[in-house]
């Protein structure tokens, strides 16, 4: 590889590590003849899928020249940084050399705005067409969306991604108005409307003619910065929630803000990532997800901002005592999946199982239920412990922090101090 090729690729590799929306799924591109890659149903990140494959992809970025000043970014026009541009042969050329060395299985690309929005966006997507179209690529490709890119770029990009994706970054107009004067919500919102508007008709046309082109058939993600402005979880989620009643949503992202810009004063000064509240962000996601819970039962204007101490579900059902214990052999499936300890799957799996004997503490068990948090809130077959409403939430706090504080003495412990 040619030298000063290597040293933009990793100058530019280095400013795309910020953007945490870069995992995916819900994809499929079977084999093609004559092609080369796949992705056939299973997500690209530095990560594992749920079958326990670790698999990965080139995270990179067009550029990192940028018109814009956003107070959050690292590479903001004002910063004093290497700069570096790979034109889009350069970029094509690099995935597929990666590609066949077997060090990558697909491609997430991004990029600063230079000049403006369209000219970016047709830059980005000449690299999806060129992969798809000349070297008949058929691996996974994940395209951020320009925000204020017309509806023609975003319509193409759509034919040749598998996924694209618009960052939201700040989840109050006017926070973002404070930290990026040259954003709006309207340049954001248009192209994630775009998207939707592209994949819905595509479904449409899927239903007339079998071998109509598919849009982005793995959706759109959207990524929103947490702790560099001073709103609440109940405003993020309240974004996420709504966000997440389009079709077409699959993912929303939360990153930690990481104080990279320490002479802008527009911006808290923290000492590290706000990990344990990201973490809680994403528990609370889940439970809108798949847990069939509404925002205002997460948070709400008595407890805005997510318990750091105790998950989201837990801290809801410390809040509401009233409705347990549950009788794990006689309630319903929603109401299983309000106990904490009790995940989907052994949600799904109590309703089968109960069908043919009542269950017990060690049927639970093995199920998956996680009796040390679940014990506090249910009833079954014979379960001789103390419930929440005899102990009192309080109490039953304080004995579940506890525990979970408690080091297993078999634990490995590596000190790093000098």
């Amino acid at each position: 590889m040619n030298e000063n090729v290597l040293e933009r690729l990793k100058i530019l590799a280095e400013s795309a590590k910020y953007d945490v929306s870069c995992a995916s799924s819900g994809t499929s591109r079977s084999k093609i003849k004559g092609g080369i890659g796949s992705a056939s149903g299973w997500g690209i990140c530095h990560s594992f899928t749920e079958d326990g494959r670790c698999v990965s992809l080139l995270k990179i970025m067009l550029t990192n020249y940028c018109i814009y000043d956003c107070a959050y970014c690292i590479n903001r026009k004002s910063n004093d940084l290497k700069r570096a541009t790979l034109s889009v042969s350069e970029l094509v050329n690099l995935t597929i050399e990666f590609y066949r060395r077997n060090y990558i299985e697909g491609l997430f690309l991004s990029s600063g705005v230079v000049n403006n929005p369209d000219y970016t966006m047709e830059r980005l997507v000449r690299v999806a067409k060129e992969l798809r179209l000349k070297h008949r690529y058929n691996g996974y490709i994940h395209l951020k969306s320009i925000p204020g890119a017309s509806r023609e770029l975003v319509n193409e990009a759509g034919l040749y991604a598998d996924r694209l994706s618009v960052n939201i970054e700040i989840p109050n107009e006017t926070s973002l108005q404070i930290l990026a004067p040259e954003k709006n919500f309207k340049s954001v919102f248009t192209p994630m409307r775009y998207i939707q508007q592209g994949i819905l008709q595509n479904a449409e046309e899927k239903k007339k003619f079998r071998h109509a082109p598919r849009f982005a058939p793995a959706g759109q993600s959207t990524q929103m910065i947490v702790g560099a402005t001073p709103d609440t979880d109940k405003d993020i989620l309240r974004i996420s929630s709504a966000l997440y009643q389009r079709p077409t949503m699959k993912r929303v992202y939360y990153s930690g803000y990481i104080h990279v810009n320490d002479y802008d004063n527009r911006l808290p000064v923290l000492k590290q990532p706000p990990l344990v509240r990201e973490n809680r962000l994403y528990q609370a996601d889940w439970l809108l997800r798949f847990y069939q819970f509404k925002v205002n039962e997460i948070v709400d204007d008595a407890y805005p901002n997510l318990d750091l101490e105790v998950d989201p579900k837990l801290a809801w059902a410390l809040r509401h005592p009233e409705v347990f214990p549950v009788d794990i052999n006689r309630a319903d499936y929603e109401m299983l999946l309000r106990v904490p300890g009790i995940g989907v799957k052994s949600a799904k799996l109590i309703v089968v199982s109960r069908r043919y004997s009542r269950l017990g503490t060690l049927q639970l068990k093995k199920i998956g239920v996680v009796m040390k948090k679940a014990r506090y809130f249910i009833t079954c077959n014979e379960l001789p412990i103390q419930t929440i409403n005899e102990i009192n939430p309080e109490n039953v706090r304080k004995l579940l922090i506890n525990k979970s504080k408690v080091k297993d003495a078999q634990q490995l412990s590596l000190s790093f101090e000098d």
